[in-house]
């Protein structure tokens, strides 16, 4: 590799860390503005991404392990943010619910997150919006992977 990739390499590492800290502490602040731990806040945010969940999915979706998911509902559900209900095609499941209502009240808390973002992608090519979604992608598995091995005690991503 040469230095001045190496030197990007670097640069883009950085600039993941930094992105990391700041949305790290824009979650937390969002998730004390709504009563949350950030962790409940998100795993909050994967029930009004994806729909209601089993606490199994929910688990596969965070990465954190099962017993940890099945305290963090027990948390959500005292909070009034979350729901159980039956799954309508295997009563031996239950399918956790976010309540509608948390998620409108918590909407406008992105509103200058999102247009800022939006207008930021003003300044790119349709190329270049193509090769951050794909860098998004891979940081986004790789990270998930890496809190896989971390919560499931199967060592530290660099003993993979």
């Amino acid at each position: 590799m040469s230095s001045e990739r190496a030197e990007l390499v670097e640069r883009i590492l950085g600039g993941s860390r930094a992105l990391s800290t700041e949305t790290v502490m824009f979650h937390t602040a969002i998730a004390e503005r709504s009563g949350l731990s950030a962790v409940e806040s998100k795993v909050a945010d994967y029930l009004a991404r994806f729909g209601p969940q089993t606490p199994k999915a929910l688990s596969q979706l965070s990465g954190l392990a099962p017993a940890s998911i099945t305290a963090l509902i027990d948390r959500l559900v005292d909070k009034g943010i979350v729901a159980r209900k039956p799954h309508p095609e295997d009563r031996r499941k239950v399918l956790i619910e976010i309540d509608g209502a948390m998620m409108a009240s918590a909407a406008p808390m992105w509103d200058h997150l999102v247009r800022r973002v939006r207008e930021a992608c003003e300044g790119y090519s349709d190329v270049e919006l193509e090769t951050v979604l794909r860098f998004l992608a891979d940081a986004t598995a790789i990270t998930h992977e890496s809190t896989e091995l971390i919560t499931k005690n199967q060592g530290t991503p660099r003993d993979r």
